[in-house]
């Protein structure tokens, strides 16, 4: 796992061993015949020591033509076939710097003795928090950006349609980029400093595995990118891991029978071809175009104008054999990421029964307000669950005490409860029965406490008062899928937290004492006959709940939240307000400390306020966590399938990033978005679009008073 995503399972720390990397660019390059990053003016002893092993790579390299195995060969064959006859027959870049494993591409995307790293397209920078890339466009309309080339699948009428002849002639330069774009990053502050591609392979899932239907299915794309933009290399391999150097038969997909959809892509990175001539392209005059031609502006009026109006575009090029080309003439992120989400939609549609979904999700795990006290044999929810069972079942996860509780193995704050506890948050202890004796824990906010059922209690700091609450996560989470979901439809949404929406006021009455008389009358009402048939409300009792205002709701609600049965009929002293120049105030005191009601931020009105909701006392956002943000593969199994007890279909999703690009747009307000900030000030980031700031420009901020 540490080289197709950079961490170990179960430890999700990026690591990079740079000096580790270092040395294995520098080997690498020197097997490629490029400069190597220098040490005092002297070649590495290092490099050195294995100068004979070189040669003899690069002789054999040279007789095997790695353009007649594996991926490259099939690619080629496609090439042969698609343009047979054609002047010139493109053939895909094999003398590249392949990124053998996960890392490579962030340490080469700077330079090994600088912190930052500038050409015409990107701008990279070393930060505390990880890395840094500025691509010069940050552009996200795609119109007019979509060509096809004639002559595979039939070409869309909203999309444009490209002569092969203008294909070859791109591809061929594309292939031949300004000798700038070429450079190393990592060698840029030597003397002589490397030029070539970097290429990456990557499988993204097709077909999710669903015991006893189907196993994993992948499809397989080679990435290339001219040096200079091994930042979006980068990027892609943050988001699809690494599969690895596909000379490797292991790592060949056509001999992975079971695990391979048949599907192969292959993408070229190009963004200097904006600077091309339709003339020089092949394509025709206005005056001899077809009618589509000049609908789509394959022809050129004035000799000097640029192919797509100079602005940034893709085309691609496939068929039914399922092999897809693609070059994009830009290095914005975000079309790397898009354009092998593409080639997974088009894998989808010619394998079947599949479908690569723009969703997005999240598990989501039900939270209550338990108060300050629990008692778990008045739970519901454990009727069925034992301790004894438990330990039987996690005997491995636990180190079972004698007083019959249990203390994870690998993190000693979570703590596994029998049954027939007692939580009593005022006291701060946890107490049982067991062998006829009292067992007692202190109650820790540092903890976790897990009951036989899985169901996660502890203790939570309210965010705006002095006061602390028993909280418990149930065990088992909803899964909240959201399909089919265009741009700016909430996919990433669906699974943030509303505690980034809720913000705390305080609670006001007109006249308290009033108020509680109108608490006291519901209190007092004579509920028995309240409902009808089918466990429907009467009429007049409906009638009844219309007349109570809601902030009299409101204040029955806090009165619920906080009543405690010693208190007997005696809850009214409880509440109570400050007097202020004699007269009783306003705000509500809770035994003689202020109240922090919650109210959920909605959005903006047409005049830029806030729309704000009351909550109810008691309520807990749910605790999620997310599993889908962008690209999710999933496919439909008839129930039969898999011994479903019906006759329904059922659909299996899978989600296909192994890290999630994020774009915190609520960041920009303090607070909006908590997790975002964190994430933000973590380490090993990959940052874009971002002004890099400088201890002085920080030291700036920290001096402004305002």
């Amino acid at each position: 796992m540490k080289r197709k995503f950079g961490f170990e399972l179960g430890n999700t720390d990026l690591e990079i061993d740079v000096n580790q990397h270092v040395q294995y660019i520098n080997f690498k390059l020197a097997m490629m015949g490029q400069p190597v990053l220098k040490s005092d003016d002297k070649r590495d002893d290092f490099i050195a020591l294995f100068d004979d092993i070189i040669v003899n790579y690069r002789e054999k390299s040279r007789i095997a033509d790695d353009n007649d195995t594996t991926i490259h060969k099939r690619i080629n064959n496609f090439f042969n076939r698609y343009f047979k006859g054609s002047a010139t027959v493109p053939k895909v870049i094999n003398d590249s710097f392949h990124l053998d494993y996960y890392g490579l591409a962030r340490t080469l995307s700077l330079p090994a003795h600088g912190n930052s790293f500038k050409n015409d397209y990107v701008e990279s920078y070393r930060i505390k928090q990880g890395i840094l890339h500025n691509p010069k466009n940050d552009r996200r309309t795609t119109k007019g950006s979509f060509h096809i080339v004639e002559g595979g699948l039939a070409v869309p009428y909203d999309k444009i349609e490209v002569p092969k002849v203008a294909f070859c002639k791109l591809y061929e330069a594309a292939i031949h980029p300004p000798k700038e774009l070429l450079e190393f990053p990592f060698t840029a502050n030597c003397e002589q400093s490397a030029h070539g591609f970097v290429s990456l392979l990557v499988k993204p899932t097709i077909v999710p595995e669903v015991p006893g239907f189907t196993t994993e299915k992948k499809s397989e794309i080679l990435f290339v990118a001219p040096a200079g933009n091994v930042s979006n290399l980068d990027f892609v391999e943050s988001v699809f891991g690494n599969a690895g150097d596909p000379r490797i038969h292991s790592n060949d997909a056509g001999l992975d029978i079971d695990g391979w959809t048949g599907l192969t892509g292959y993408i070229l990175l190009a963004p200097h071809l904006t600077k091309l001539r339709k003339k020089d392209l092949g394509l025709p005059h206005y005056d001899d175009a077809s009618e589509r031609q000049r609908r789509d502006g394959m022809c050129y009026k004035n000799e000097s104008e640029y192919y797509n109006g100079g602005s940034p575009f893709k085309i691609t090029c496939r068929d039914h054999s399922g092999v897809a080309v693609t070059i994009i003439a830009d290095n914005y992120f975000g079309y790397s990421k898009k354009e092998i989400k593409t080639q997974m939609s088009y894998a989808a549609n010619l394998f079947g029964n599949v479908e690569e979904e723009h969703a997005g999700g999240t598990l989501a795990f039900q939270r209550v307000n338990l108060g300050e006290q629990y008692y778990a044999s008045r739970d519901t929810e454990l009727k069925g669950f034992s301790f004894e069972e438990a330990k039987q079942l996690f005997a491995y996860k636990m180190d079972l005490q004698p007083e019959n509780y249990g203390i994870d193995k690998e993190y000693n704050n979570i703590i596994y409860l029998p049954e027939n506890v007692v939580i009593d948050l005022i006291t701060a202890k946890i107490s049982w029965q067991y062998a006829d004796e009292t067992h007692q824990l202190k109650l820790l906010p540092t903890h976790h406490y897990i009951m036989p059922n899985g169901t996660k209690i502890r203790i939570e700091k309210h965010p705006a008062a002095p006061a602390w609450k028993l909280v418990k996560t149930n065990a088992e989470g909803t899964f909240m899928h959201k399909p089919c979901t265009v741009s700016g439809g909430g996919k990433s949404e669906i699974s943030k937290s509303l505690d980034n929406a809720i913000i705390y006021g305080s609670y006001y009455a007109q006249n308290l004492e009033e108020d509680l008389d109108h608490v006291q009358r519901i209190l007092n009402y004579d509920y028995s006959d309240r409902f009808i048939v089918n466990a429907l409300f009467t009429k007049d009792y409906n009638d009844y709940l219309k007349t109570i205002p809601s902030h009299i709701k409101a204040l029955v609600f806090m009165v619920k939240r906080f009543y405690m049965p010693e208190w007997g009929d005696d809850w009214r002293s409880h509440f109570t307000v400050d007097e202020i120049n004699g007269k009783p105030g306003n705000e509500i005191n809770f035994n003689n400390r202020k109240i922090r009601p919650s109210y959920l931020r909605v959005g903006f009105k047409p005049d830029n306020t806030w729309r704000i909701y009351k909550l109810r006392m008691d309520f807990m956002p749910t605790e999620k966590l997310q599993l889908e943000d962008d690209i999710s593969a999933s496919v439909t199994v008839p129930g039969s399938a898999i011994n479903a007890k019906d006759n329904d279909s059922y659909k299996f999703t899978t989600n296909c990033e192994y890290r999630f690009f994020q774009r915190p747009d609520d960041a920009i307000h303090k607070g909006f978005d908590k997790k975002a900030e964190r994430d933000l000030s973590g380490e090993h980031l990959f940052v874009t679009n971002y002004q890099p700031l400088t201890k002085a420009d920080t030291a700036l901020f920290l001096r402004s008073p305002v």
